[in-house]
């Protein structure tokens, strides 16, 4: 298993509820192929550049281990979530 980051940006209209419910069920995909380490949450912080008319977001720092082939489907779960405006994985160096 190989460590990762990842940073994602949530819609900052959400209400809290529907935030939580976002966080949760990305670290409930990750627990599903790997480990989640840590979950960070930043808050709500303003955008270098508009992405999707928001000129703010909510960003969520997760680290956690996870096999190689799983990044796939998490990173596809990024895309399809609508909640999620930004992402980013990282391979952390051993």
């Amino acid at each position: 298993m190989n460590k990762y980051e990842s940073v994602i940006i949530i819609n900052p209209n959400l209400e809290g509820e529907a935030t939580k419910a976002v966080v949760t069920k990305i670290s409930d995909l990750i627990n599903n192929g790997g480990k989640v380490v840590s979950v960070e949450e930043l808050g709500n912080k303003k955008l270098a550049y508009e992405i999707k008319k928001h000129k703010e977001g909510y960003y969520v720092v997760f680290k956690f281990e996870a096999k190689p082939d799983s990044i796939t489907e998490l990173e596809r779960v990024y895309r399809i979530t609508d909640e999620i405006i930004k992402f980013i994985v990282i391979k952390e160096e051993e």
